[in-house]
């Protein structure tokens, strides 16, 4: 069996393939069961959670992803999520490999993201605003910029100084110019894309920020409490998802305006399967705002892993 570090992983799975994994399996579909929670008890901490993400194409490959949730790690200094992959065979059912779910996530994100743009933002888009300095943030840019001719990217972080350092890094790393914004409002103003991969409670984005056709893309928020825009943002915009089952239960950046009748449930245009399946054309206007919320489908996982897995197969024989 194959085992992929994070940084093999990473290698594995450049974003332009990666995006074009994506299209290929939300276009044909797979079997993807609702993922399973478990809450686990941990002596003298706060309780933990078991995720598990089946997903599977009859007769090619199966995988599930297995991440674990232990918020008491912040206090010794270890990540609160670790994550693996396991891919096998959908004939046999031997396992293929086993790969590495942090840098999986991560990438398969940022791809959805860009997949999702691909179909929503303007084709001559140039300027691509960053929220948000965390691990998705160097994904979500590297991951935009494969799909668009993005000439700029503005970052923005609630810490300042971070975001400057990080401006740097990746300006380096990217080979597109990244510069730091310290004033929000100014960031999304000026900005053809806008990406937000925040864990705000309370929103960041406010819809009279946004430019005409600007597209506004929300990662961050993962469940029914968190929020990255405000009602506005919704009001002004045609609203799409990566999945209907998953963000419209899931996501408080829609939960919320569902409740409080901003938006009703026909008002979300399309997801990626109707984007991918051509049910949908998406971006109908150069003028209109376009929002696109995600918040991940075992789908996902089971486009990268294949992909990981078949990019690597030479590892094998080595």
């Amino acid at each position: 069996m194959l085992q992929l570090s994070d940084t093999q992983t990473k290698n594995a799975l450049p974003f332009r393939p990666l995006v074009e994994a994506l299209r290929t399996m939300f276009k044909e579909g797979c079997e993807m069961p609702v993922r399973h929670h478990h809450t686990m008890g941990v002596p003298d901490k706060a309780d933990a959670t078991l995720l598990l993400m089946p997903a599977w194409q009859s007769g090619a490959y199966f995988g599930v992803k297995l991440a674990s949730v232990f918020p008491s790690n912040a206090d010794v200094g270890l990540p609160a999520v670790s994550a693996t992959y396991l891919l096998s065979d959908g004939k046999t059912g031997a396992p293929l490999a086993l790969v590495d779910g942090g840098e999986l996530t991560a990438r398969r994100t940022a791809a959805a993201s860009a997949l999702a743009a691909d179909y929503l933002a303007r084709k001559n888009a140039t300027s691509l605003t960053m929220v948000g300095t965390g691990r998705l943030s160097a994904n979500l840019i590297e991951a935009h910029c494969s799909t668009r001719q993005i000439e700029t990217v503005t970052l923005w972080g609630r810490n300042y100084e971070k975001a400057k350092d990080n401006a740097q890094d990746l300006s380096t790393k990217l080979g597109v110019k990244v510069v730091a914004e310290q004033s929000l409002p100014k960031a999304v103003e000026q900005a053809d894309i806008v990406s937000v991969a925040t864990l705000s409670n309370a929103p960041l984005i406010q819809g009279e920020w946004l430019s005409d056709g600007c597209h506004l893309d929300l990662v961050g928020g993962f469940t029914p409490k968190m929020r990255e825009a405000d009602d506005a943002a919704i009001s002004r915009s045609r609203i799409f998802v990566d999945t209907r089952a998953g963000a419209m239960k899931e996501a408080g950046d829609l939960t919320i305006p569902l409740a409080n009748g901003t938006l009703k449930p026909e008002d979300v245009q399309a997801d990626l399967y109707d984007l991918t399946r051509g049910d949908n054309n998406g971006r109908a206007s150069e003028n209109e705002i376009t929002f696109f919320k995600s918040v991940g489908a075992a789908l996902e996982d089971l486009a990268g892993a294949v992909l990981a897995y078949e990019n690597s197969k030479e590892l094998l024989n080595t």
